[in-house]
């Protein structure tokens, strides 16, 4: 049963199950700034319009499927509750056929820090589990300054996070964030990253 069911009453953030083992935690302390400048009537406002979409799971768990860095962002500021959006309810299903419709559905990304498939038993089960990722922050970094186009394909900065694993050696992106960026940049252009979504086509003749 597909469901669109907003749960108005909060839920606690620490009651909810991430589907994904990282997050790029450059990313989560930028929504962490822009959470700060919010007060009041505003932080409301703006928890009321960023409901977290989640999917019921066996024992009634509530899985996140998306804006995990919000959720741990929010969670690293001292929030304890959110509103979600139930999309799914699958609860009735055993762990693993839940785990096999979640990965057909694309809503689960079981991959390490280093980019290595793991099995769902390794997914971590609290929202501040998750670990870094720095490629996932450049790739979102990489977005952001333009180098590929908003996309709906699930997951499409971890793809991007992925390629620039392979192009990019960690100890660059370590030691100068901004000069990986240029070099992310360059890639991003490049026939190699062609396959990828959102790309936009080579810039340099």
């Amino acid at each position: 049963m597909t469901l669109r069911e907003p749960i108005l009453q909060p839920v606690r953030i620490t009651e909810l199950r991430p589907t994904q083992m990282t997050v790029g935690l450059r990313e989560v302390e930028d929504k962490r700034r822009i959470w700060r400048e919010r007060d009041g009537g505003e932080a409301e406002d703006f928890l009321g319009r960023h409901m977290i979409p989640v999917i019921k799971g066996p024992k009634d768990r509530l899985y996140v499927i998306d804006h995990h860095h919000l959720v741990r962002a929010l969670h690293d500021e001292g929030q304890s509750k959110v509103l979600v959006n139930v999309i799914a309810d699958i609860s009735w299903l055993t762990q693993p056929a839940f785990w096999t419709v979640c990965e057909h559905r694309n809503w689960v990304h079981p991959y390490d820090a280093k980019g290595r498939r793991c099995g769902t038993d390794a997914l971590p089960r609290k929202i501040g589990e998750m670990v870094d990722d720095p490629y996932r922050s450049l790739a979102g970094e990489l977005r952001r300054c333009g180098g590929f186009a908003k996309d709906t394909t699930p997951y499409s900065e971890f793809l991007w996070a992925d390629f620039l694993r392979r192009n990019l050696p960690r100890r660059q992106v370590d030691a100068d964030f901004d000069k990986a960026i240029g070099k992310a940049l360059k890639l991003a252009r490049g026939r190699d990253a062609s396959y990828l979504p959102g790309w936009c086509g080579p810039v340099d003749a």
